[in-house]
């Protein structure tokens, strides 16, 4: 069976970079005071991820963003994402064949995206409508969101609310004539209260309902539900050292969805400035997934561990969804980080950050993982420099 051209739509790695600068929920904490100074930022990550034997996806990535105050009570900011993909990527689970990385299925991807948030801030609260937009050669996302947070008079104890609402627009590149849409609205509230003058928690809890296409049109075989609602719960810690002048966070996330994934994420990351104005950040963070219910693993009966004929007949359309793809597969993951920043004058700060993920079928807390598959390996080094004004 000759095998699709590959591609990856949808790259993680820069994925998670534009979401960490632009998304209004990525740092839902108090709410603050409108800003005296304006930020100008720059931010540079490379991505890199291998399987043995194999280099597959090369990722760079460079985001400028801004931030200004208007007339005391409003701010403004915005960002610009460009990144750039290379590589190659598996038809079906972790098997790559020679035939697979030639030709039409090496990638070589543009992307380019831009956000727009304004933030009305409040003697007890603030209030933040945003606006996003990604196009690369054959995938358009357009997003809107609003936020909201309000906090008791004392100031210990602060409510988040927000929504957004994101449009999808897919075109693949190997059928001119394909189209396909998706949409997805999702909610967040969230409860942020000092402890103590040195312990912070934060609960959010998030909820999602997504129609459309969430099929992946380079795979093989990969047939998805057209549905999908996903919930999400998250808790932080953070806790103050006096002594030494570190802090701890310690943070959890349950996320469960209608594909019939389960997934847990434990994280630690601890700030500790040092002499000079230098900062070191370590960082460790666990995840683990449950399979799809439609993820159908590794024959091992099977050289290229592609599915056996009478596995292959589970692809009619008129029967359920089905994927190979070993993203929905059971598994743990690890990844190890260190972070260094550097105030420079008082108006700049630079830094650098490296970290390592690996991801194994064996690795899942709850087992089930499907043990055809080969190791995952990635790496992400991001550089940055930020300037007051």
């Amino acid at each position: 069976m000759k095998p699709v051209p590959t591609k990856k739509t949808h790259v993680i790695g820069a994925a998670i970079f534009a979401a960490a600068m632009a998304l209004p929920f990525s740092s839902t904490a108090f709410a603050e005071a409108a800003p005296e100074k304006g930020i100008v930022a720059f931010k540079y990550l490379n991505y890199e991820d291998s399987q043995p034997g194999l280099d597959r996806m090369d990722i760079n990535a460079y985001t400028v963003s801004a931030m200004a105050p208007i007339a005391g009570k409003w701010s403004i900011s915005t960002s610009y994402t460009y990144d750039s993909v290379s590589g190659a990527s598996p038809s079906y689970h972790s098997a790559v064949e020679p035939e697979m990385v030639s030709g039409a299925s090496k990638i070589s991807e543009r992307r380019n995206a831009v956000d727009l948030s304004v933030t009305r801030y409040l003697p007890q609260g603030s209030l933040t409508a945003g606006t996003s937009y990604s196009k690369e050669n054959d995938y358009i996302s357009r997003g809107y969101s609003f936020q909201g947070s309000f906090s008791t008079e004392d100031k210990n104890t602060t409510f988040t609310l927000g929504g957004s609402y994101t449009s999808d627009s897919i075109f693949p590149s190997i059928d001119d004539t394909a189209f396909f849409e998706k949409r997805v609205v999702a909610g967040l509230f969230g409860i942020t209260k000092v402890l103590t003058k040195r312990d912070i928690v934060q609960l959010n809890v998030g909820y999602s309902n997504g129609n459309g296409y969430f099929s992946d049109p380079y795979k093989l075989y990969d047939r998805r539900p057209e549905k999908r609602q996903s919930t999400t719960v998250m808790t932080r810690w953070n806790h103050h050292f006096d002594g030494i002048d570190g802090t701890s966070h310690l943070s959890y996330r349950y996320y469960t969805d209608t594909f019939g994934i389960r997934a847990h994420t434990f994280g630690l990351e601890y700030v500790q400035p040092v002499v000079n104005d230098w900062t070191i950040i370590p960082s460790v963070r666990y995840y683990s997934q449950t399979a799809a219910d439609f993820y159908l693993p590794v024959d091992p009966t099977v050289p290229s561990g592609l599915p056996h004929e009478a596995a292959v007949r589970l692809y009619d359309p008129l029967l359920p969804s089905v994927s190979l793809d070993q993203r929905l597969s059971a598994f743990g993951a690890v990844t190890l980080g260190i972070k260094v920043e550097k105030r420079i004058a008082k108006d700049w700060l630079v830094d650098a950050k490296f970290e390592s993920y690996e991801q194994r079928p064996g690795w899942s807390i709850t087992g089930g993982g499907d043990s055809g598959l080969a190791p995952f390996r990635a790496k992400f080094i991001q550089f940055g420099i930020l300037r007051d004004f």
